[in-house]
């Protein structure tokens, strides 16, 4: 059986793939992996001094397979990330076009609930260079001016309202997702 290992970009990212839904989302997959998510600390350290140490520690915890998650930053196009972070001959490199908060705005429900609203939905989640802050303003209107401190702040809310990989990657224009799920 394949045993998935994972290198993130990230807080938002580790704390995404190491909630319950995700999990339950592997297993229906029927994928093992190894729970503990390791965190590179930003694009920036997904280099290939960094990704040969990360990959020692998650082989040492029985992975046979390591996936990295990172999003294309400031960077041109999706090779030219791969080339950088240079992924091992067992690793799956997976580059978002967008940050992951824009996945937060595909996921109408989720995004619902945590805002306490019904009226938002996003024709073009992925159209948002900032969607972090897009969600922090809509936030910031809706409770007096109150917004969310942090991506990382966000990311635990959104798991507490039941972010959902699968919903975010059914919108239509939501390609990131999709293509994180095939």
């Amino acid at each position: 059986m394949v045993k998935l290992g994972f290198i993130v970009e990230g807080d938002t990212e580790k704390i995404l793939l190491e909630s319950e839904g995700f999990k339950k989302l592997l297993t229906s997959y029927n994928l093992d992996f190894i729970p503990d998510i390791l965190n590179a600390g930003g694009n920036g350290n997904l280099l290939p001094n960094n990704i040969i140490q990360f990959t020692q520690i998650l082989v040492s915890k029985g992975a046979n397979k390591i996936i990295i998650l990172t999003d294309l930053d400031k960077d041109k196009y999706v090779t030219e990330t791969k080339n950088r972070i240079s992924p091992l001959v067992d690793q799956i490199c997976i580059v978002s076009k967008k940050q992951i908060e824009a996945r937060f705005l595909a996921d109408t429900l989720a995004l619902s609930n945590f805002l306490k609203s019904n009226n938002f939905s996003f024709t073009e989640p992925e159209l948002f260079d900032e969607p972090f802050e897009e969600i922090k303003n809509i936030r910031m209107k809706l409770n007096n001016g109150r917004g969310i401190g942090d991506k990382k702040i966000l990311a635990n809310y959104m798991v507490k309202n039941n972010f959902s990989f699968e919903r975010a990657a059914s919108h239509p224009n939501c390609s990131s997702a999709n293509y994180f799920l095939n």
